[in-house]
């Protein structure tokens, strides 16, 4: 029993947020949509994307599919993070703790999409600043993406 899977079968994919705005015509309303989306392996890798269209399902594909051409690998310690940071987006301060085996994700919406895409299973968060979801999504990446392996830090000194 073979199971072919690419790799795009296993990805995980969230919509954050769903925005609708309306542009006022002599004929009424014009409603356009725009979606914020985050896709992950679940093994260390996630991207967002923001996708607009006309209709809520377009604009959601084509979210998922900026999220899948932007997708980066982060440094993950187990199933937790190796330490304490903050990540910075806008307005948007997240900040990232790490947490034993067994306490979960405590995060708000925004953040624990990121973090669940990526396959952190145990880590604390707490928003700082802004609660626009854009910004704590990308905040929270942001914070990932500054974490660093003990191998890298103890080249980075050694060299030095």
């Amino acid at each position: 029993m073979k199971e072919d899977k690419t790799s795009e079968d296993q990805l995980l994919e969230k919509v954050v947020h769903v925005n609708r705005c309306a542009k006022v015509v002599s004929g009424g309303r014009r409603f356009s949509f725009s979606a914020l989306c985050v896709v992950g392996d679940q093994k260390g890798s996630v991207g967002i994307g923001f996708g607009k269209a006309k209709e809520v399902a377009e604009a959601i594909k084509k979210g998922i599919e900026g999220a899948k051409k932007s997708m980066i690998k982060i440094k993950m310690y187990g199933s937790t993070i190796p330490y304490d940071v903050l990540g910075v987006n806008g307005g948007g301060k997240v900040l990232l703790k790490p947490a034993s085996p067994g306490t979960g994700i405590k995060a708000g919406a925004s953040a624990r999409a990121v973090l669940e895409a990526a396959g952190i299973k145990d880590v604390l968060t707490k928003s700082l600043g802004s609660n626009n979801k854009n910004n704590v999504t990308k905040a929270t990446l942001n914070g990932l993406l500054e974490l660093r392996s003990a191998d890298e830090v103890f080249s980075l000194r050694r060299r030095s």
